[in-house]
């Protein structure tokens, strides 16, 4: 791994921050490639999807059918280990009952004129979850996407997922599928999959919204088709940024950055500490493991303050607090997609079966974005009674309207103090 111990004390947080920001690339770097991949997808449908699939997935075979079949998801139910099976119904389990949380009520709100607006939810009618491939099966995310739009209300929901070479999907992932309870499956992968979800093909029949994370081109593909679908947000190379202080153990702390750096390529795991002998023993132990292509860096900051304000400008995927004394910023953490308080809230638990969602702001979009939720999956709008208030608001909006240079907007409204006169 590619480690390094960084000295900090004094130097401006933000500088800081962002200076281990800029080691992460952006979708940028492929922004030609995938813009072109998205229009001859758009023009060419399944003769597009199917040559990229050769491309990039099948090392130049023939693919299969772009859709998996019931039975074929049948049998990788029916084949999989007893305690993968469990592990998965307790993660579905868990998630359910996070996200169904999260999912509001009606709001009626009567007004000082008499009115009334009612603050609604409606679930969007159809979703996509993408589920990366390459270095491993993803079955984990099958379970944060597809049971966050099951709680969210959404009718129909998708999973698509890159083929391996032989042209199939790891059975594990076409088992979470049924378990978690998707309706439909692609074999397909890349910025072409998003193409074909966001705009449809001859067999791929476009959805409302698509989440879930994945490589620079997936989430570059999800940016350029937004407007088109809504998305998530950039779900690009994960990171994990932990605050320790001298009650830290060494050897569990390696075990979580070691952990998140099995994400690899591009991606980036970050240790705030003062106490430069933990840091120095989690340089001994991180700059010994094999090299995922991820980054480690270990930061000796001046104090705690300091170590916060590095981790607000940072505004990591992930944050862990560990020791007393770091536990106790947690209320006053606010930019991050999600914060492991104690020595035993490994973020590892996060990823699978503590039932917050793994797929998170990445990129220091924790400043402004949210993790995964049934809001994803919801259109918020508003349903309006005006009834016998009109001839209150009326006079009052017409001014206005008229101050807009709209006359016939103030006309419609001074006509209801006619029909309520």
């Amino acid at each position: 791994m590619r480690c390094e111990l960084v000295q900090a004390a004094g130097e401006p947080a933000a500088r800081v921050a962002a200076r281990l920001r800029a080691l992460v690339p952006t979708g940028q770097s492929v922004r030609e490639q995938v813009a072109e991949i998205i229009a001859e997808v758009r023009a060419a449908g399944d003769e597009a999807l199917r040559a990229y699939t050769r491309r990039f997935d099948t090392a130049g075979a023939e693919p299969l059918p772009a859709r998996v079949s019931a039975a074929e998801i049948d049998g990788a139910v029916a084949g999989l280990a007893p305690e993968v099976r469990t592990a998965l119904e307790l993660a579905i389990a868990n998630v359910a009952a996070v996200a169904g949380a999260g999912v509001r009520d009606d709001v009626r709100v009567r007004l000082e004129a008499g009115h009334e607006v009612v603050l609604r939810e409606a679930p969007v009618r159809s979703a996509a979850v993408y589920v990366p491939g390459g270095r491993a099966p993803y079955p984990s995310t099958v379970v944060m996407g597809v049971t966050t739009a099951m709680a969210a209300g959404v009718s129909r929901i998708v999973v698509c997922a890159p083929p391996r070479p032989d042209g199939e999907i790891e059975a594990v992932v076409l088992a979470a599928c049924r378990l978690a309870g998707a309706h439909t499956v692609y074999r397909m992968g890349g910025a072409q999959a998003i193409a074909a979800l966001a705009y449809g093909t001859e067999s791929v029949t476009p959805v409302d919204v698509i989440v879930g994370p994945g490589n620079l081109y997936v989430q570059e593909a999800k940016q350029q088709v937004f407007g088109q679908v809504g998305i998530d947000g950039f779900a690009g190379p994960s990171d994990l940024l932990a605050i320790a202080d001298g009650e830290a153990d060494a050897d569990l702390l390696a075990a979580d950055l070691l952990a998140q750096a099995e994400h690899g390529e591009a991606t980036i795991v970050v240790a705030l500490s003062t106490h430069m002998p933990l840091l120095e023993a989690l340089a001994d132990r991180l700059g010994t493991a094999p090299d995922t292509g991820a980054m480690a860096r270990l930061v000796h900051v001046e104090d705690l303050a300091q170590a916060l304000a590095v981790t607000q400008g940072f505004a990591p995927e992930h944050l862990q607090l560990v020791g007393s004394a770091a536990e106790q910023l947690a209320p006053r953490c606010t930019h991050a997609g999600c914060v492991f308080v104690g020595e035993s809230s490994a973020t590892a638990f996060g990823d699978y079966i503590a039932g917050s969602n793994h797929v998170l702001p990445t990129g220091g979009a924790a400043r402004f974005a949210s993790s995964l939720s049934p809001g994803h999956f919801r259109r918020r709008f508003t349903e309006v009674r005006i009834g016998g208030a009109a001839s209150t608001l009326a006079p009052v909006a017409a001014p206005l309207a008229r101050a807009e240079g709209f006359e016939w907007h103030a006309r419609s409204m001074e006509a209801r103090i006619r029909d309520n006169g």
